[in-house]
Parts: C-alpha cells; structure tokens; sequence
C-alpha cells in the first residue's frame, strides 16, 4: 500500500483530508494521512516541516494543502508573481520546490485561494446548512466569476468571509466538510482547475 502524507493548513484541511480525500484514494490502495501546520506564519517554519515530514519517511509522497491566499511574504516566488491566478499559484509551487531542492517525494501544492472557495463548486450543495435564499445569494457570487477559484483574495472578499456574510451560521470545520462532501472530489474537480490538477497527479502516482 502507498503512503500520501498531506501537510494541512488547519483543522478544516486535515478533516477533509481524514474523512473525503482519504476515502477517495482508498480504493486505489492509497493510505491518506493528514499532518497539521497549525496555520502557516513563517515560510521558514513551514520548510522545517517539510524537510522533516519528506525525510521522516522517503517511501511516502508528501503533498501540501495550503491558501494560496494568506501565504508568508517571504515565501519564494511570492514577490515576483505576476499573470492570472493560476500561473502565480504554479509560480509559487515552483519556488517552493527549488528553494526544497532533494526532496523527490514532495510534490507542493496551494488551494485556490482558499477552502471555501472549492465549495462555491457546487453551490447546491449547502442545502443542509442554508436556505433556499442564502443559496441564491451565493450562486450570484459564483456567476460572477469564472471558476470558483477566481473567487478573489482579499481580505473583505475571500470566499470564507462571503460565504459568512451571506450564511451567519456557517462553521468552517463542520459545515464546510458537509459541503465539501456533498459535492465530492469528482464535482470540485469538474469545477477547479487547479483542484483538478493536483488530483490528477496524485492519481497518476497512485496508480503507477
């Protein structure tokens, strides 16, 4: 059996990672561990860890679950980005990785821009924590942009602080994972192309 360790942004990440991507690889023979970050602060702290998961266990691959949007300034690549969303994303993976340089089982990886932004994938899917017209409202967002990955970053408009703003009961943790599992890995992915792309990768590693 493989081993997948995915380094999480916080407690959100590691739960999908527990419960809706670990559940999707098992049926290719892939055993998914979430390991927490605590949220991210210092781009040095962040790279310690990596080093450390990555050399703690050279037989499993380990990927990042990480917002795009509040990175650390002095993440590579983070000062010279330029082009559209997901050429600054891939830009950053770069850097990161050459700045990782020997670590041949780490494949990085930034969430567009963020968690909550997966979610406006399906925006049907928040039937069991909206109403009818709290859906409305966010499928209005969602028309706005191009893919819910476009779904800006900053602060006042990331798609965690629109879905909040239109739905007040919103919990990151339990909702967001209802959510999340309600449209499913094959349903963001139709949607995300950045989501989309890493799963492919992992899904290509895992079936090799």
């Amino acid at each position: 059996m493989k081993r997948l360790l995915v380094y999480c942004e916080g407690p959100t990440e590691e739960t999908f990672t527990k419960e809706i991507l670990a559940h999707y690889f098992s049926s290719m023979d892939v055993y998914v561990t979430p390991i927490g970050a605590g949220g991210v602060s210092k781009y040095s702290i962040l790279k310690k860890d990596l080093i450390r998961i990555c050399k703690s266990d050279k037989t499993a691959v380990v990927t990042t679950m990480l917002d795009y949007y509040g990175l650390p300034g002095d993440t590579p690549g983070k000062a010279s980005i330029t082009g559209d969303i997901y050429h600054k994303a891939q830009h950053i993976e770069a850097a990161i990785a050459e700045d990782m340089a020997g670590l041949d089982n780490l494949y990085v990886n930034l969430t567009v821009h963020e968690f909550e932004g997966l979610l406006f994938s399906e925006t049907s899917a928040f039937a069991d924590v909206a109403s009818s017209k709290q859906i409305i409202e966010l499928q209005k967002i969602n028309s706005r942009f191009e893919t819910p990955e476009h779904i800006n970053d900053s602060r006042d408009t990331i798609p965690s602080r629109r879905i909040k703003k239109i739905v007040p009961t919103y919990n990151k943790l339990t909702d967001g994972i209802k959510v999340a599992g309600n449209i499913g890995i094959d349903g963001i992915s139709a949607k995300c192309i950045h989501f989309r792309q890493w799963i492919a990768t992992l899904t290509t590693w895992a079936k090799a």
